[in-house]
């Protein structure tokens, strides 16, 4: 792995196929996100009938967990605990919504995955199920 290691676009194709079976396996409708170590987008798609706001939600919560290296539950506990708002981090796309998870690799956060348009606990078990699926 380079320095610069990063998810690839075939595994966030595959991340994106695994995300989508789980969902379907449920009948239900969702958004994902995969983006690299900066947070920037990869890869992303919207199921028919997932709701207007899981895009936008996903892509924070990939962004999110890729940027600060921790899944969204996890920063929105800190947030509660450290008693600080969003706001504190100057970052408009920062979200403490649970779904998004870090891709690590060899110690290394190597992106992010965020999913959207379920209950916050589901979100974060279909997007755990498809980084084991991909990086087992």
């Amino acid at each position: 792995m380079t320095q610069f290691a990063k998810v690839s676009s075939r595994e966030a194709f595959q991340l994106i196929e695994h995300t989508i079976f789980e969902a379907e396996k449920i009948n239900k409708h969702l958004a994902v996100t995969i983006c690299g170590p900066e947070g920037e987008l990869i890869s992303f798609l919207r199921m028919g009938g997932a709701s207007p706001a899981a895009p936008v939600i996903a892509q924070s919560k990939a962004h999110t967990a890729a940027r600060d290296r921790k899944s969204t539950r996890e920063m929105g506990e800190f947030m509660v605990n450290a008693n600080r708002e969003q706001g504190f981090w100057g970052d408009a796309k920062i979200t403490a919504f649970g779904g998004g998870l870090p891709i690590v690799q060899e110690g290394k956060v190597i992106g992010g995955i965020g999913v959207s348009g379920l209950s916050e606990a589901e979100d974060e078990r279909i997007a755990r199920i498809a980084i084991e699926k991909v990086y087992r």
